[in-house]
């Protein structure tokens, strides 16, 4: 093992690391894969939704072939109050048609990616704990574990939220805890016949809920929900910084969530089968673009470098996991090919995405953390929601008003000020999305 030489190693048996991997061992080059747990996927809680079309450009018959869980074609976007829930449901064939997201566990889906890398000729080295990185004057040459060396062209890590090999070598640093959250996750056993007539779902169809406001108890972040073929993934997801400063433990969080009147029916009768913690990224944009991604002889890719979005109405991470490792194979193959491994040759990695959707999504949402801050969020303005839609469903005989009128009463019932100025644009489109077919309905009523 120590004379030998692979064309690369990788480090870490996720998304990003096994299709680095086999996208390199299709092109014919020598790659071998260390990961530290028993098998790919064994560390990973759950699963989650995996926005997936990127997947049919690596394997045709995806859908077919792949342990997928649920075909997601509804989505629902909840703001919860402490004795409410505002619900903004979004259904739609066309998602079938051209599917969009799947439900993934991810043991399950990565061990099939593992069993891929397998066949296209990836050396898989499961249990195997990499201590340290190799350097060769200014360029990193492969990873140390144990007493043994592996030599490698190029290193790809893949190594997860905090790559403490980056770390170590001065790479990446810690990232501060306003970088980071951490997702408290259950999975929750039920019929398949129990989801499909509780979620009004068939066959192979399936729901995601992204949830705002009680579900954190004020702390910046958000709760989710979504189904699998027997199983409910539930759980919220904050902002380490956010979490220390309220004093709340994450499980005492998590558990209020799951207690919710709107929630607790959901999952009710439900066996618990997985409950647990994990470290995620709260700023990938931060991460991204403005921190290094590759070296002499050394790529950065996935979680290790950030790639992860929280849109509000989307959680993404996989398919962005899996496009970063596919620029990550192009700049790879371009320096193998012309056996040039310096900093300048790897850099095109940065090009590869920043050309691509991946990198153009990174930069549109490089503001959406910063959104996610806003306190109000996690209080006011799903009260005052709730409040509207209160005075609208509330026929306590009083005289009734117009929409308007009852909106514009709300709003100086809240703590919020009614100005031009109130919301930041994001919210200004959610709101108009909300009351899309009461705001048409007003325009065409001339004396409302």
């Amino acid at each position: 093992m120590d004379d030998e030489i692979f064309d690369v190693v990788v480090v870490g048996g996720g998304v990003a690391g096994l299709i680095s991997a086999y996208e390199l061992a299709k092109k014919g080059y020598g790659v071998v894969l260390l990961e530290r747990g028993s098998e790919a996927g064994s560390k990973n809680l759950s699963g989650g939704v995996f926005y997936s079309r990127i997947m049919e450009e690596i394997f045709p018959d995806f859908l077919n072939e792949a342990p997928i869980e649920r075909k997601i074609m509804r989505n629902v976007v909840s703001f919860l109050n402490e004795g409410s829930a505002v619900n903004l449901e979004y259904q739609d064939e066309r998602l079938l048609k051209k599917v969009n997201a799947v439900s993934v566990l991810r043991a399950k889906f990565y061990a099939w990616l593992a069993s891929k890398c397998e066949e296209a000729g990836v050396m898989m080295m499961p249990g195997l704990k990499v201590d340290s990185l190799l350097k060769e004057g200014d360029t990193y040459v492969g990873v140390k574990a144990g007493d043994d060396e592996l030599k490698a062209r190029i290193t790809i890590l893949a190594d997860g939220v905090n790559s403490f090999l980056a770390q170590a070598e001065g790479i990446r640093p810690k990232q501060p805890p306003k970088f980071l959250a951490v997702g408290v996750k259950s999975v929750i056993a039920l019929s398949k016949k129990t989801i499909e007539d509780r979620f009004r779902v068939r066959n192979d169809e399936g729901v995601a809920y992204a949830v705002v406001g009680e579900c954190t108890k004020g702390i910046a972040g958000g709760g989710f929900l979504y189904t699998n073929k027997d199983s409910i993934s539930i759980g919220v997801v904050m902002q380490l910084q956010s979490l220390s400063e309220s004093g709340l433990s994450s499980s005492e969080v998590h558990d209020k969530f799951l207690s919710h009147p709107a929630i607790a029916p959901l999952i009710e009768g439900g066996e618990l089968l997985e409950y647990g913690c994990h470290l995620t990224i709260e700023d990938g944009p931060q991460m991204v673009l403005q921190q290094e991604i590759s070296r002499a002889g050394l790529l950065i890719v996935g979680d290790a470098a950030g790639f992860s979005l929280n849109t509000g109405l989307t959680l993404r991470g996989m398919d962005l996991a899996a496009g970063s490792a596919l620029a990550a194979v192009r700049a790879a193959d371009s320096a193998l090919k012309a056996n040039e491994f310096s900093a300048k040759s790897l850099g095109k990695y940065r090009n590869e995405f920043d050309n691509d959707w991946i990198g153009k999504d990174m930069k549109t949402y490089e503001s959406a953390p910063k959104f996610f801050t806003n306190p109000r969020l996690y209080g006011d303005y799903g009260k005052l929601i709730a409040d509207i839609f209160y005075r609208i469903f509330n026929l306590d005989l009083s005289p009734r008003k117009h929409l308007r009128s009852v909106m514009i009463d709300a709003f100086k019932a809240s703590s919020i000020k009614y100005t031009i100025n109130t919301f930041p644009l994001g919210w200004y489109f959610f709101i108009f999305m909300l009351f899309f077919k009461y705001t048409i309905a007003l325009l065409l009523q001339p004396n409302s």
